[in-house]
């Protein structure tokens, strides 16, 4: 939104205005104002100010049927005074921002803390320099030299610490700029169709300009505000803007209005575009917003504005709380823990929190407090050692001149203490959840994956069953008719257009180029020898294509007769099932045709025409024995029929169209069609993949049960002979219903886990089987369901599925917003993409904690007991933040960019329950743990024997460091880094090298830290405590650490069933699924492990694309005019549309009960105050 208040907005605009005032007939505030108007008083304002549309249209100098002319002058000219249709996104956090938020953090602020009072005090040297009472410890080897360098350690941890936080900043950077991308790409692809110099375009949404004539259709999202001029059966849901759940009707005449960010849900038509971006409903709506941060902000430092204006900002400021987290994820830097209450409650409207997230934060937080408690014990040990060795056995006095050497000391002791906390705790658990996420979101993308949410991703590994869509996602949707029933004969192949009388031909080229959207068309193909492209509705591309193929052209039929002319056109719906264009013919007279479901329009028919061409009656009988022979054989080989008909009406008196029953009735067919649309050659096997994963495809459909059980025979959904359902929508809902007429989820229990083919479904069945599945508790895991729709009216299905896939191409935008992952192919093979990277997405996590805990293990029992036992951490707390740093951030890195393979499709879906750390995981762990403990301790205790080195143990304050603790550390990391190799496969694998080279940055990091370590052991001296080794301790390091790999093959030996003492890790319990722990919990408890999940977590919700956050928004005002008004009425309007918003979409339900309840606004209330 930038700094941009209204008040700049308006003076901005009117300055323009005022050098441009005689180029149009209406200036940007005319417009405006025209646009807040509704239904009649708006028609009114039109026709007192421009006398009608055409008028308007003539003001914007465009023509209703030609568009405007297209010229670059004209189309700057208008973006300069009307504006662009563009609404500026918040400024992205600058890298100084993310610094400063990275250095937010509590172990990193205490070891700052540390380093400081570390480097004061190695500058200052008390006078009793030579006293040499002060500790036993202050004598030794020390020199000048020295002593001088005591400032180094703390030099040191404050670089690494520095270190940390610009690795963290430039992941959220990264990150933050990935998203943007992500963002532009799904603004990108968003594209519109408008008339420009009388040519039928499509143009990205950004382009459009006021005083375009947009073609809008059923599922368009609109892009920008308008008035409708022209189109038939136009209704819109407005419910994003007004709450009002009821489909508004729009008519030229009492309800021209169009408005941003609502859909189309029947009908088409033209409107001409008044307002875009910034100046549209929604984008006013959004300014609004950005003002209301900007004016919190100034108000803050104790500017106040003026007030009423304030007041209804933060009242805008109040109710956007759930928006506002979608706009700005990130906690700002004044925003203190009063509105993360705020916000923790706004997050709830999320689906649920991700399944991997909750056991992910759970495990954090044990860990984070299991370290907490060893560093603070590590301490108090160390304190309670050095006193009484000083004081009580050497019996020191406390000299006031040696204070400052003890105070040196128990600084000593704090950093060790802090360093083990910092080891303990897995910072780079969110690091590598984000890392993996990242990666696997912009390798999917070459998977025509479009991943919208990012949970979805992962949610994707656990899917348990598929309810895919037939039409597009199985099929190649691209319809051709095979076979025909005409003039009394039944075709098998194309017939030839002699055989068929003049008669019926002339009205079968007729209907078919009439009756059907004029956006449909087949198109010569792109390339020499391809298919011919299908342009619009594919399964009318089928029958424009079949006019190509008996020789005939619809293109001067509709030419003659263009769309203006149509008398009254019925869309097609999912109620009617059938579409009908009414002509009138020049004789005054009236014929309507029809096509649609065969089933359904021949139950209309009451004649044929034979073979001569002229209509005869059609009985019932005629019909069920032409169903029987015509109609089911063709559905048997997977056709869909469909059945084209006529009929005239005299003009006296005028038929009455709007009642639809008696119009369609009586009709003529003409003749019936098979449409084939072959099944998608890779689908087959995609579905034999998920079956061998575990995974139940179903197929729901809108065709009849024949062609749908054929169908799903060829892709293998069902086998013939095995025992599984498939019904159709009536026969669902009937057993799936009490007496009542309520739908009982017993019933659905008995019916879905062997249905696999809905057909003849509705949307809302689609819905029903849907929520029926995901709230069944007949299985011990509770099913994850992805569904796939294109429908405007799939659109609660997909918000209610754990993951939505919407179709890149066929889908509407309705479908699109929806859904969480776009398919960018329509093609079902890419779900199964989806499902390996889902669950490739796991398994990278597993990998990361198995060598994370692993080193966390081990590097705390050695700080922990080496400090106990010689007073003084083996690894220094330098070594450790380096040790850190290639554990959390390097390792995160090469462990989460693991490609996924085909074997992760051969095992089971991992369900909700199953914990995070496996026992197979647990043994690992525990295994290596053991070989590098026995390791170092043999190394610290006696290795100064085996080395025949000086012994490094209490070693006084200043010393040089040892090579027998160089060498300690350095066997270590060696350690590690083969281990790191071993964490690659988590199931037991033998074999830990498979697929390494497919794996660069995996090959990169290892080598690269390898090369760092050995720089830092033979150059770190002093800052690092190393001293340089000789050739053979190097490879004595080396081997050691290559021993990992045997002692890895020797765990995997071990069965783990035999192991019954290992317990799994970071299962989520039933209990914690439920989001509504996170409130009850009180804010001040969030510990410092909590807070670094939370940094991971607000990546969740950068991914929401910009639309969607402009409908979240605008839900908030559930508003009829103003937005005064607005903000009066949102509290009873949110309790009347609790139900509303709850069938409009599910997501929205607990963002309204956040704002109805008073509590959840403290940081409002503290805006106002």
């Amino acid at each position: 939104m930038g700094d941009m208040t209204n008040s700049d907005f308006y003076s901005k605009n009117q300055r323009n205005e005022a050098n441009h005032e005689g180029e149009f007939g209406c200036t940007l505030e005319d417009l405006r104002s025209l646009m807040e108007l509704r239904g009649t008083e708006a028609v009114v304002k039109i026709k007192e100010t421009y006398g009608d549309t055409e008028g308007l249209c003539r003001h914007l100098k465009t023509s209703p049927t030609e568009g405007l002319p297209g010229t670059a002058a004209d189309l700057d000219k208008r973006k300069l005074i009307f504006g662009k249709n563009f609404i500026p996104p918040k400024k992205p956090k600058t890298f100084l921002q993310l610094v400063w938020e990275a250095l937010q953090d509590v172990t990193l602020i205490i070891l700052e803390i540390a380093a400081i009072i570390s480097l004061g005090l190695s500058f200052y040297h008390p006078p009793g320099e030579a006293n040499e009472g002060c500790a036993a410890a202050a004598a030794g080897a020390e020199d000048e030299g020295e002593a001088e360098a005591g400032w180094i350690e703390g030099a040191a941890i404050l670089l690494s610490v520095i270190c940390v936080v610009l690795v963290t900043a430039f992941n959220d950077w990264s990150k933050e700029k990935q998203f943007r991308g992500l963002q532009s790409r799904i603004e990108q692809e968003q594209k519109f169709t408008v008339v420009r110099g009388a040519q039928v375009i499509q143009i990205p949404v950004a382009e459009i300009v006021v005083g375009d004539i947009a073609q809008i259709k059923y599922g368009d999202l609109l892009p920008s505000d308008g008035i409708f001029i022209q189109g038939n059966d136009l209704k819109i849901d407005e419910s994003s803007l007004t709450g009002e759940s009821d489909q508004v009707r729009k008519s030229v005449d009492k309800d021209p209005m169009l408005l941003s960010g609502t859909h189309v849900m029947e009908g088409s038509g033209r409107m001409i575009v008044t307002a875009v971006g910034v100046n549209s409903q929604t984008g006013i709506i959004f300014t609004l917003l950005g003002a209301g941060e900007e004016e919190e902000k100034k108000d803050k430092k104790g500017k106040m504005q003026d007030g009423n204006m304030e007041n209804s900002q933060s009242k805008a400021k109040q109710q956007d709380g759930a928006a506002a987290m979608e706009m700005q994820p990130l906690k700002s830097a004044e925003g203190g823990e009063g509105d993360d209450k705020d916000k923790r409650k706004a997050n709830m409207h999320k689906k649920e929190k991700s399944v991997l997230q909750g056991k992910l934060t759970k495990l954090a937080v044990q860990i984070g407090k299991a370290g907490l408690v060893m560093s603070a014990i590590t301490v108090i040990i160390l304190v309670l050692f050095f006193c009484i060795d000083t004081f009580v056995v050497n019996k020191k006095p406390w000299l006031p001149e040696c204070t400052p050497v003890y105070v040196q000391y128990f600084v000593k002791f704090f950093i060790i203490g802090v360093t083990v906390l910092v080891v303990a705790v897995p910072e780079g658990l969110p690091l590598a959840v984000t890392i993996s996420l990242a990666y696997s979101v912009k390798k999917m993308m070459k998977d025509n994956n479009l991943v919208r949410h990012l949970d979805a991703c992962e949610t994707m590994g656990n899917a348990t069953a598929i309810c895919s869509d037939k039409t597009g996602t199985l099929t190649t949707n691209r319809m051709t008719v095979v076979q025909a029933y005409v003039g009394d004969v039944h075709y098998k192949e194309i017939p030839d257009p002699d055989s068929i009388p003049a008669k019926t031909l002339e009205l079968l080229v007729n209907s078919i180029a009439i009756n059907s959207a004029y956006t449909s068309k087949v198109l010569p193909p792109e390339m020499e020898g391809g298919l011919p492209r299908q342009v619009g509705n594919k399964t009318e591309c089928g029958l424009l294509g079949y006019v190509l193929d008996l020789k005939q052209d619809y293109q001067p039929i509709r030419n003659q007769i263009p769309e203006e002319k149509l008398y009254k056109v019925y869309t097609f719906n999912s109620v009617r099932k059938s579409m009908s264009t009414v002509i009138q013919l020049p004789d005054g007279n009236f014929r309507m045709y029809s096509k649609g479901a065969s089933e359904i329009v021949l139950k209309k028919c009451s004649k044929i025409l034979n073979a001569a061409g002229e209509p005869r009656i059609f009985r019932p009988r005629d019909r069920d024995e032409m169903v029987k022979k015509v109609i089911e054989p063709m559905a048997s080989e997977g056709l869909r029929t469909i059945c084209v008909a006529f009929r005239d009406f005299s003009n006296n008196p005028e038929p009455d169209w709007d009642n639809e029953n008696d119009i369609l009735t009586d009709l003529t067919c003409i003749c019936v069609v098979g449409i084939e649309d072959p099944v998608r050659p890779e689908v087959p096997e995609a579905i034999r993949k998920c079956q061998r994963a575990g995974i139940t495809v179903r197929m729901v459909t809108g065709d009849n049960i024949n062609t749908a059980r054929a169908i799903a025979i060829k892709c293998g959904i069902i086998h013939p002979g095995e025992d599984f359902l498939c019904i159709e929508g009536k026969e669902f809902n009937r057993r799936i219903r009490n007496e009542k007429g309520e739908i009982e989820q017993e019933r659905i229990d008995k019916i879905w886990p062997k249905l696999r083919v809905l057909a003849r479904s509705s949307p809302t069945d689609k819905h029903t089987l849907v929520k029926g599945i995901i709230d069944s508790t007949q299985v011990e895991q509770r099913q994850v369901v992805a569904v796939t729709g294109d429908g405007t009216n799939d659109g609660p299905a997909l918000k209610k599925a754990d993951v939505g896939f919407a179709m890149g191409i066929a889908g509407t935008d309705v479908a699109k917003e929806a859904s969480d992952i776009i398919l960018t192919d329509d093609n079902f093979s890419s779900i199964v993409k989806a499902v390996m990277w889902g669950r490739n997405v796991y398994d990278s996590i597993s990998k990361f904690l198995q060598f994370q805990l692993t080193v966390n293990v081990v590097a705390v029992i050695v700080a922990f007991t080496g400090a106990c036992i010689t007073q003084d951490s083996p690894l220094k707390a330098v070594q450790m933040l380096w040790v850190n740093l290639i554990m959390d951030t390097f390792a995160s890195l090469a462990l989460a960019t693991e490609p996924p393979t085909e074997s992760l499709l051969l095992r089971k879906p991992y369900g909700r329950n199953k914990a995070l750390i496996s026992r197979t995981m647990m043994k690992n762990i525990l295994g290596h743990a053991v070989y590098q403990l026995t390791l170092i301790f043999t190394l610290l205790f006696v290795g100064e024997k085996i080395f025949r080195i000086d012994n490094g143990r209490n070693a006084p304050l200043h010393s040089p460091p040892s090579e027998h603790y160089t060498i300690i550390f350095n066997t270590f990391v060696m350690m590690q880094l083969f281990n790191e190799i071993n964490a690659r496969k988590i199931h037991g694998e033998r074999n830990v090298f498979d697929g390494i080279f497919r794996n660069p940055i995996f090959c990169t990091i290892v080598l690269g830290t390898f090369g760092v370590q050995i720089v830092i052991i033979q150059f770190g001296g002093k800052p690092f405590s190393c001293s340089p080794l000789q050739l053979d301790q190097w490879m004595w390091c080396v081997f050691i650490g290559l021993g990992e790999l045997v002692w890895g093959q020797v765990i995997a030996t071990i069965p783990t069933s035999r192991l019954k003492f290992l317990k799994e890790a970071g299962g989520l319990t039933e209990k914690t699924e439920a989001p509504e722990e996170e409130l009850n919990e009180d804010v001040e408890e969030i510990d410092h492990a909590e807070r670094e999940l939370r940094r991971g977590q607000i990546l969740w919700f950068r991914g929401l694309n910009r639309i969607q956050t402009q409908i979240e928004v605008v839900n908030t005002f559930k508003s009829g005019t103003s937005f005064q008004g607005a903000l009066r009425r949102q509290s009873s309007v949110t309790s009347q549309n609790q139900d509303v918003t709850n069938i409009s979409s599910p997501s929205h339900v607990s963002l309204s009960n956040a704002l109805s309840s008073p509590t959840s606004t403290p940081a409002a209330a503290a805006g106002q105050g």
